[in-house]
This record gives C-alpha cells, structure tokens and sequence, in this order.
C-alpha cells in the first residue's frame, strides 16, 4: 500500500490506518465525536454514492479521485446510471434503494454523498447521519423549512462530519471574496446583488404534461420517493427536468442561490444570521395562472431580504436582492425582476461588455467588488481610493476531497451544515416569499413564523405514506 498525507495525496507519512488511529485520538480530546471508523482492509475511507448520474456522475467521479477513499457501494434508481457507474467502479456493491443499501451495508461504509432531486435529499441524508455516516449532500440541501431544521439538529446530535454541495466555495474566485469582504476591501458593506439570468432548461415547462409508459430501466416509485406520486412522463422529470416542479425542485433559487449566497455569507460573518423581512417580485404569467401556481415555480423573480447589521455593515441593516428574470431580449422580460442597469454600467468600466449572466455586485463605502460566477473578483473603487492589493492564497483541495480530508481527519469540512443550513433557511424564505408575492413578510425565527398565514403554510410538506421521517 502507499502512504499518503492527511490531504488524501500521496507522498510521506504514516499508513492510513495509523493516522486514523492517532487522528481518533486528537478528535476525541477536541470534542468532535464522528470517528472514522476506516472498515477497508488497506485503511481507506468506505464511500457510498446515493445517485449516480447527471450531477451525481460528476460528484462520483470527484469522490473517486480521491486516493484515500475507496467507493464501496453505488445507488440508482436508473439502471442505465448504475451501469455506467459500475463500469467506473466494478468494485462496487450495486442498489437501486438507498434504504436498502444504508441497511445492508451497515459499518463497511463511513460516508455517503446525496446526490438526487431535492424532495429526496431530507430523508435520506438525515437517515445516513441517524446511521453514523457522514454526508455531502448536494444543493439546495432540503426542501422545506422543516427539513432545514431537522438536517441541522440531527448533524448537531450525531457529530458526523457534513458538506453541502456549493463547490464553487472552493475555488479561488469565492475564496478571494470571502478574504477580501473580511479585509474590508471595499469599506463597510452597504448592498448585495446576486442574479442569474440565463436561460436554463429546467426553467421553460410551463403546464402538466401527459402520462407515458415507464421505461424498464426506472424505478420510477424510488424516485417519487417522499412527493405526491404522479405519473411519469418522458422528457419530462427524468433525468434533467424536475427542478422547476415545485414537488420535486426548490426553483431557481434553491439551485443557484446557494452558489451565490455562500461566499458573502462567508465573508461578512453572517453565520446563524436570519433576515429581518423578504418580499418577491414574480412573472404575471405564473402570478395569474392557478395550475401554474399549483405545479411550478415562476420563471422570473426578484426578492429582496433584509439582514440585521453587524460589523461589516457598521450595524446597519443589509439589503440583499437577488434576480432571475431571462437576459435574453427575446425574453420580453419585465426590468424589474433583472438587474438594475448601472449594475451593467459598473461592469464595463472593468472592461466587460455586460453583466455577466450570473454573479454577484457588493457595494461598499469605498467601492464596488463584482464577482461573476466561477470567475475572480473586479474592483470599481469610489473617491480615488486604490484597488485593493491582490491576495495570494494558498492551494486547497477540491470541496468534495475537502469533505472526504474531513472524515479522515476528524474535523469540520468547509461546508458544514452548522452554518450552511443557516443560508439554506434564508434561500427556503426566499422560496417562500416567491410563492406569496408582492407581500412583506416578517421573519421570526423562535416560534418560526412569517407573520402571514399562507406563508407559515409553506414551511413543511406531507411525506407520501410508506416514506415518512421520524421528527417531521
């Protein structure tokens, strides 16, 4: 066997399984009560893979570079995913039910990730961690607000390590963000603006489509799961178009949002912050259509948080506005559910031709920082003041072998669900707020209430019999 180091790379240092040994011993006197316990005879860590197709394809081919981790099990309700995935990893137990593969593998596996439409990723990251495993789960991490809630007391009770899917976090264009809003590179913040406004293809269904045969490589009953069931019908939610259902997806918000919440979430310190008030703006075509309302998301929305002060805003109260409206002129989109055009203007004085089409504008009293999505910051500072000097920040590990350096070592991993699911809360209220529009909510979160009966309605779902979850 080769040695590696505790960043899963190899080169010089002790066996796995003497380090994990020792790192049990440095967690244990630290307090952190997740132990790897490492059942893989070389010392490696036992990964399972809930989902493995689309996005999970990607997660399961990151979690497989990882030189410390062996993948040991694989879930998927499409067989044709699993095949493909088998073929990367014949090692691997197959199954098409996660609660079957929870069940029978027992102590061979330590972590799992959650990688499937968000109406399942509640149930079956919080049975992984009632299990002892720690979980990456995918974004927007859960569904409703109840399931939020109960993701970070089950993680706060079972100590196992957790990881939420935002894995532009680690990469250097929201590292350099989150250091340079801390550094107060553009002064005191006084307003945030994130939209995306790309045309997407989980984004464009507008009504109820008709019932087809299900394929025979589907379980199409595990991958209703947790929702209403409904038939299935081709081309339609499986496998890419089941976001924009409000059964299965969070919309638009929920995918992007936490992408662009987290590096500003990060860099000014909001942590267990809760917004003050939230109030959206949506498309009329969705706002007066009924059975939109009652099955989609809107295909356009502006909302608006406001975030109770703290030291980055000299105790001022944050405005944090967020857009998804169509760039596309073809769009017709009204202009205000798109970014206000000086935004546009900013960017070209740092040489861009337009806005990018998602990203994000912090204004500061000294400036403006613009950060397009996966790309680095920009600077338009105010009253003569000098570009910040340019940070170099040390090389880190991919997010997903952040995650996995995490169970191995005992430690927190950089998304955790302690802070993450903070964010994720505000993200749901922003959902929320879309779907009772044009009406100011007020945000109380001890009892949780919005101050608004139909929107105190929207906080959690009925579970579909035989899938219910214990503490919901």
């Amino acid at each position: 066997m080769g040695t590696f180091t505790d960043n899963g790379e190899k080169g010089t240092g002790m066996k796995r399984r003497g380090f994990l040994k020792g790192a049990a011993g440095a967690v244990l006197a630290a307090g952190f009560p997740a132990i790897v316990r490492a059942r893989n005879a070389n010392g490696m860590l036992c990964h399972a893979c809930i989902g493995t197709g689309n996005m999970a394809w990607g997660d399961l081919n990151s979690f497989h570079s990882h030189t410390g981790t062996e993948i040991v099990a694989l879930c998927d309700v499409d067989a044709t995913f699993l095949e493909r995935a088998h073929k990367l990893v014949p090692s691997a137990r197959l199954y098409s039910d996660w609660r079957t593969m929870l069940e029978e593998e027992g102590d061979r596996i330590d972590s799992v990730n959650v990688s499937i439409p968000d109406h399942n990723h509640t149930i079956a990251a919080v049975t992984a961690m009632r299990k002892g495993k720690h979980v990456y789960c995918q974004k927007p991490l859960c569904h409703e607000m109840d399931e939020c809630r109960l993701i970070r007391k089950t993680a706060k009770e079972t100590g196992v390590v957790t990881q939420l899917g935002i894995q532009y976090s680690a990469g250097l264009g929201d590292r350099l963000c989150v250091e340079y809003l801390r550094e107060r590179a553009i002064g005191t913040i006084q307003h945030v603006w994130m939209f995306s406004t790309r045309n997407g293809i989980s984004r464009i269904r507008p009504s109820l489509p008709p019932a087809s045969p299900v394929p025979a490589h589907l379980n199409w009953d595990l991958w209703i799961g947790t929702a209403p069931f409904r038939p299935y019908a081709e081309k339609v939610y499986h496998p890419l178009i089941w976001r924009i259902w409000r059964d299965f997806g969070s919309g638009w918000i929920g995918d992007i949002g936490c992408h662009l919440h987290s590096a500003f979430w990060q860099g000014l310190n909001l942590g267990e912050t809760s917004p003050l008030t939230v109030r959206a703006e949506v498309e009329e075509a969705w706002k007066t259509n009924p059975e939109r309302r009652v099955q989609t998301w809107p295909c356009g929305a502006h909302v608006t948080w406001v975030y109770p002060g703290n030291p980055f805003t000299d105790g001022k109260p944050l405005t944090v506005e967020w857009f998804d409206g169509f760039s596309d002129p073809k769009a017709n989109t009204p202009p205000h559910l798109l970014p206000p055009p000086r935004l546009t203007e900013l960017a070209k004085t740092v040489g861009m031709d337009a806005l990018p089409l998602e990203g994000k504008v912090l204004e500061g009293t000294d400036g403006w920082l613009i950060l397009p999505h996966t790309s680095g910051p920009r600077f338009v500072m105010k009253n003569g003041k000098p570009e910040p000097e340019k940070l170099q920040l040390p090389k880190q590990p991919s997010h997903y072998h952040d995650f996995l350096d995490a169970c191995i070592a005992g430690r927190p991993a950089r998304g955790a669900f302690d802070w993450a699911t903070w964010m994720m809360e505000a993200i749901l209220i922003g959902a929320i707020a879309e779907r009772v529009p044009d009406t100011t909510l007020q945000w109380r979160p001890d009892p949780a209430t919005l101050g608004n009966a139909e929107a105190d309605k929207l906080f959690t779902r009925a579970y579909r019999d035989g899938w219910k979850l214990a503490g919901l």
